[in-house]
């Protein structure tokens, strides 16, 4: 038998969890929250005894027990910058985790982790959270000193399947200039040279989204915040959660809108026409990150199973690399690989200080 790993990726009104045999899963489980559980609890860290009893109780149910466990990893949350990384939970990723810079359901996955972990006699660990910052210095600097540029990422995808298109190629992931576009309700658009992302936009900015503006005309932006019609929340909300595809279409299936596009809806097939233009506009940004030497571009995500939007994107920037599919997003795939590197000695995890 091999290394027996517990993924857990807390969500808003889910806890998702996936127990492998080294990377054969053995159990997936997803443990449904409803409004009216998660209105009991004040503050989302107020959910960590319920969510982590949830998930025993689950375990238990399918005969597992905790002490045949070689890790547990979980999903990293809103901490402080990092490199990209398998890190142990310490008792400074704890406090940060606990007193995270912004509520997230995913500043659960490490404490759940390390609890079970304590309980099982072996080590908690999380992996490339969102916050993974490896800017070039020249990539954080915005036209207005109070706003700099950030890196917050799909980091945790982007990273893996960055590797697993290395593996697939015959190299080493820090031997090769990648450019990887994660597509799902938010979008992000990252240049990996050598194993490092050294620039990437914010998944608030960029290009629009399903769920997301993306960036828009500042003067614009501006007069509509000071327009008294909207109050900070309203336009926050125009952002992230009712920007993009819902603004212009009321509607955040890219997979819908293909369907009304193949039924002859013109409105549809330009608000998509723009969006994949604009994430294509996007990876030639990033290509010129990486001074055109660019291996190739990987497309990945949710929205990447939709033709319509990949063929745009091959129009515009095939001339720049090699373009390649990879649909969908493996969090709980990418979190075992992840603890079965460090299990393997193949990585060595960092220290979070």
């Amino acid at each position: 038998m091999g290394f027996k790993i517990l993924a857990i990726n807390p969500g808003s009104t889910s806890t998702k969890i996936a127990l492998y045999d080294d990377e054969q899963p053995t159990l997936a489980l997803t443990l449904r929250h409803s409004a009216e559980e998660i209105a009991r609890f004040p503050r989302i860290i107020d959910q960590l005894d319920w969510r982590k009893e949830m998930v025993l109780e689950a375990l238990a149910k399918n005969n597992f027990d905790v002490k045949s466990l070689s890790a547990v990893i979980g999903r990293g949350g809103l901490i402080k910058p990092i490199e990209s990384g398998v890190y142990e939970v310490n008792a400074a990723l704890k406090n940060d985790l606990v007193n995270a810079q912004r509520e997230h359901a995913s500043n659960l996955g490490g404490l759940i982790a390390e609890q079970i972990a304590q309980a099982a006699g072996v080590k908690a660990y999380i992996a490339d959270p969102v916050v993974v910052d490896e800017l070039d210095d020249i990539a954080r600097l915005s036209g207005i000193p109070e706003c700099p540029r950030i890196s917050i990422f799909h980091a945790l995808n982007q990273k893996a399947i960055a590797r697993r298109h290395a593996e697939k190629v015959g190299k080493r992931y820090e031997d090769l200039n990648l450019v990887v576009a994660h597509m799902g309700g938010g979008i992000s658009v990252s240049a990996h040279c050598k194993g490092r992302v050294i620039d990437t936009n914010n998944a608030g900015d960029g290009p629009i989204a399903p769920e997301r503006a993306g960036t828009v005309p500042a003067g614009a932006l501006v007069n509509l915040c000071f327009s008294g019609k909207y109050s900070q929340r309203d336009v926050l909300k125009m952002l992230a959660g009712k920007g993009g595809l819902v603004a212009h279409l009321n509607q955040n299936s890219v997979q819908q809108i293909c369907i009304d596009i193949e039924k002859g809806d013109q409105k549809s097939k330009a608000v998509l026409d723009a969006m994949s233009y604009s994430i294509a506009k996007e990876i030639g940004a990033m290509a010129a990150v990486l001074k055109g030497q660019v291996d190739a571009i990987l497309l990945t995500g949710g929205v990447a199973y939709n033709e319509p939007v990949n063929d745009v994107i091959r129009e515009h920037c095939s001339f720049l690399a090699p373009i390649f599919i990879y649909p969908g997003e493996d969090e709980m795939g990418a979190l075992m690989l992840n603890a079965l590197s460090v299990l393997r000695g193949e990585r060595t995890p960092k220290v979070y200080a």
